[in-house]
């Protein structure tokens, strides 16, 4: 099947067109019909699948085909809500990209930058408007947004915003929305929480599901690298430099040791930059920019911040540590391998980390291949030590007397959830994964 085949407008195929693709993915395949009939769906879709053009491609035809007209302002028809600032400007360059020959205005909206560009570009009039729920929120507040005339709602990787505790901001933005709407749910997971969003928000959906929402993708070919954990950084080092690596995404579990990371691969030589939710959005965004243009080798990021990278043909994935949560582990090898291409998901496991890696197995339900690199044998006789969460340590911390200052002491930290926080030459004929 080609894009000619799905009953798009002329200005949407031209756009697609230009940007080099004729093949639609599965969940672009399945789910542009569904939204163009208007009704409900839910689908689950991994990243690099394509989900993102799959509501784009059908809201842009939808807007075209039902366009309002008249001199009066325009008045603001679609809403998407992304759980990451990295995700919302990934699904507006979408939106973009596709919408060029359409004549529909759209803009992004979130926090870490200043809100007057992004109230103006409201205040002028849009047709979709791309969001994260906390900006959204504290421009309704203000007045500054009005949801009163939506026809279509997608939520974008519902199961992250649900994992971040979206959830209250999300009923908050549903209540302010018309009764009779489109409303479309993208998941990566069909988890009991997403099912139970589904059936509060959604009315006889339309359901899709594009491969095993726990299963890898064999595209990807998955290793296992046993060393000691003093030892990761060496390795990783000597792997990138031995094998000539130019794009390497690395996963570490927290913030400071993405940092840490970061420091000592430039004292090898090796360019790095971190994306975490401590950076500012100034910070995230030259980062993304600098290692999607090959200006450095190394992207060191944490799990949420990472989400929404959207990269064509990343060769390589190096889980620096594995993630405390096995799902994770599949999202993360999810950004290489992707539209046809081939991609290497390397794992770096010491001692610590041998349970969290047989929870990964038996999740994707494969015993994967490991090997020892000469030079980084890991001790036989190493005991393992409890990783401890960030939440554990606040824990600890605040159980600890405090010296007295005689004043009235700063504000207390909130603990934390226990989780890390946070495209191509290509042939002639191919579908793509935006």
């Amino acid at each position: 099947m080609l894009f000619t085949d799905l009953g798009l407008s002329e200005p949407i195929l031209r756009a697609i067109a230009e940007e080099g693709y004729t093949t639609p993915t599965p969940i672009q395949e399945k789910s542009i019909p569904a939204v163009l009939k208007g009704g409900d769906l839910l689908a689950a879709a991994q990243t690099g699948t394509g989900k993102t053009a799959g509501f784009t491609l059908p809201i842009l035809q939808r807007l075209t085909s039902s366009s309002k007209t008249g001199t009066g302002k325009r008045q603001l028809r679609v809403l998407i809500l992304t759980p990451t600032r990295e995700l919302a400007a990934q699904v507006q360059e979408s939106v973009l990209t596709y919408g060029k020959h359409t004549g529909l205005k759209s803009a992004v909206i979130f926090g870490g930058v200043g809100a007057n560009p992004q109230i103006k570009a409201i205040q002028a009039g849009l047709d979709i408007l791309v969001a994260t729920p906390g900006r959204l929120l504290d421009l309704m507040s203000q007045k500054c947004v009005s949801l009163e005339h939506i026809e279509i709602l997608v939520l974008d990787e519902a199961d992250r915003m649900l994992d971040m505790g979206f959830l209250r901001d999300i009923k908050k933005i549903l209540a302010a929305l018309p009764k009779q709407r489109q409303n479309l749910l993208f998941s990566a997971t069909f988890s009991t929480e997403i099912k139970a969003l589904a059936d509060g928000l959604l009315n006889s959906p339309a359901l899709i599901e594009v491969a095993r929402s726990n299963s890898a993708n064999e595209a990807i070919a998955q290793l296992i690298h046993p060393v000691d954990r003093t030892q990761k950084h060496p390795l990783l080092a000597h792997l990138i430099t031995s094998n000539a690596w130019k794009q390497v995404l690395v996963f570490t579990r927290t913030k400071h040791g993405a940092n840490k990371l970061v420091t000592q691969l430039e004292k090898d030589g090796i360019t790095s930059m971190a994306i975490h939710g401590n950076k500012s959005q100034s910070a995230r965004t030259k980062a993304l920019a600098e290692f999607k243009d090959g200006k450095i080798t190394v992207l060191v990021a944490t799990d949420i911040a990472a989400r929404g990278i959207d990269i064509d043909q990343l060769p390589h994935v190096v889980n620096y540590d594995l993630p405390n949560v096995s799902e994770d582990y599949v999202h993360r090898i999810g950004r290489t391998g992707r539209a046809g291409s081939n991609g290497v998901a390397v794992s770096l496991v010491c001692v610590d980390e041998h349970q969290m890696l047989r929870d990964i197995e038996k999740l994707i339900k494969q015993k994967l291949p490991q090997e020892v690199i000469a030079g980084f044998e890991p001790d036989p006789n190493a005991v393992a030590q409890p990783i401890q969460l960030r939440s554990q340590q606040h824990q600890q911390q605040s159980r600890k007397p405090r010296p007295s200052t005689g004043g009235a002491g700063g504000g207390t930290a909130k603990p934390s959830s226990g989780r890390p926080t946070t495209r191509r030459s290509s042939p002639p004929k191919k579908s793509f994964s935006r």
